[in-house]
């Protein structure tokens, strides 16, 4: 596999989920800055209307993005695709997990500031240390063990897969780890809206 075809997954995952926690955390924290929160909790919707409407919202723009970035990447460095169900569901997967994780830091966070500080301190090591610019095969064993603690290894992974047919780890666990931590976090946004948290004080 050449090195620029290795690459392409990776950016355009890449794209996605930036794409996806940007939309997410800065839709809601922009509506704690200028106080027109109340807007949005006033109208008689659930928390699982109010967690679908964000998230889903946010996916869309990363799918939509990262569908650019593939088109445009595709004009450069044509790849072949192993497996479209794959690369739909982990791009899915990924949105709703990077989407739902922007939107649990917006209710979190008091100013913009904190927003940044998730993104810079967490989420951008969490993604540069998971493989998306080469293989875990080729670090030390040290750090091969502890990238398999990282939730956005088995994303990254399991999405190259779809293209190249190669995987550094079990795409079966991937998909089970995703999965198991998007149902997690979908119930922490509702847990948030239901009881209030930094929204309605």
């Amino acid at each position: 596999i050449s090195f620029s075809n290795f690459l392409v997954p990776g950016l355009i995952l890449m794209a996605l989920m930036n794409s996806c926690f940007a939309n997410a955390s800065f839709s809601l924290m922009f509506e704690k800055m200028i106080r027109c929160i109340v807007d949005t909790l006033m109208p008689p919707l659930s928390p699982g209307e109010l967690t679908i409407g964000y998230v889903f919202a946010s996916t869309t723009r990363g799918l939509l993005v990262a569908l650019m970035v593939g088109v445009s990447i595709q004009i450069f460095v044509p790849v072949n695709i192993h497996s479209w169900p794959l690369i739909i569901f982990y791009a899915i997967g990924a949105a709703l997990f990077m989407s739902l994780l922007g939107l649990i830091t917006a209710i979190w966070a008091d100013k913009i500031d904190h927003v940044a500080s998730i993104n810079n301190f967490v989420i951008l090591p969490f993604t540069f240390l998971s493989g998306t610019f080469y293989s875990i095969r080729h670090l030390p064993e040290v750090f091969q063990t502890v990238i398999i603690f990282n939730p956005v290894f088995y994303i990254i992974d399991g999405f190259r897969f779809g293209f190249l047919g190669y995987a550094d780890g079990s795409p079966t666990v991937g998909a089970l780890i995703i999965i198991i931590f998007d149902i997690a976090l979908w119930l922490v946004c509702l847990y948030l809206f239901r009881s209030g948290y930094k929204l309605k004080s």
